[in-house]
């Protein structure tokens, strides 16, 4: 088989989709980030990669807080959405059921299955953006998104961001259980 050089620039792997509340002006702010992940456990330490000039940042900054909401596929629409339009010119805010946790300046999606709360633990300059470093500080959930006390990925349905396709996608099937089929191979 030959192998064959693509783009360096590809991102061959499939990315959560969040959407990141901050206080902007007084208002409730959100903007869908695909460059996002875990960074730390112990701090628990998320990180998302934003643009310097998205007007959710400016919020982060000023407050010190955000949130991270991850948004199902029922949501797909008004995700895009908040993707492709600025709040400079237009209020996010009315389209989803916001509420609030312990940070009063991180407001939070009710609609989407998991939201949380972080405080700026730092900010990484990497040319045109920022890596945004927040440590984590409350998680939100419902019930119905639970089996046996733990998040259940089936019921949530989350969102998945593909390039270069540019496409949204949500989970398949569970094809094994991590830290354990790899066990086969000591047999």
């Amino acid at each position: 088989m030959t192998r064959i050089e693509i783009d360096s620039g590809s991102s061959p792997f499939p990315k959560p989709i969040v959407l990141i509340g901050s206080i902007v002006d007084g208002r409730p702010n959100f903007f869908t980030v695909a460059w996002f992940n875990r960074m730390s456990r112990t701090p628990n330490i998320w990180g998302a990669c934003i643009g310097k000039t998205k007007y959710t940042l400016k919020g982060i900054r000023e407050n010190k807080t955000f949130s991270v909401n991850f948004p199902n596929a029922d949501m797909v629409v008004k995700t895009d959405y908040c993707g492709i339009r600025s709040g400079k010119d237009v209020d996010k805010s009315v389209l989803f059921d916001i509420f609030y946790g312990e940070l009063e300046t991180a407001p939070m999606i009710r609609e989407c299955p998991v939201t949380a709360e972080c405080t700026l633990h730092d900010l990484v300059d990497i040319s045109t953006h920022y890596i945004v470093l927040g440590e984590v500080k409350h998680v939100y959930s419902e019930e119905k998104y639970m089996t046996n006390d733990s998040l259940d990925q089936k019921k949530m349905n989350l969102l998945i961001f593909t390039k270069p396709a540019l496409q949204y996608w949500t989970l398949g099937k569970v094809i094994a259980n991590a830290y354990s089929i790899g066990k086969e191979l000591e047999k």
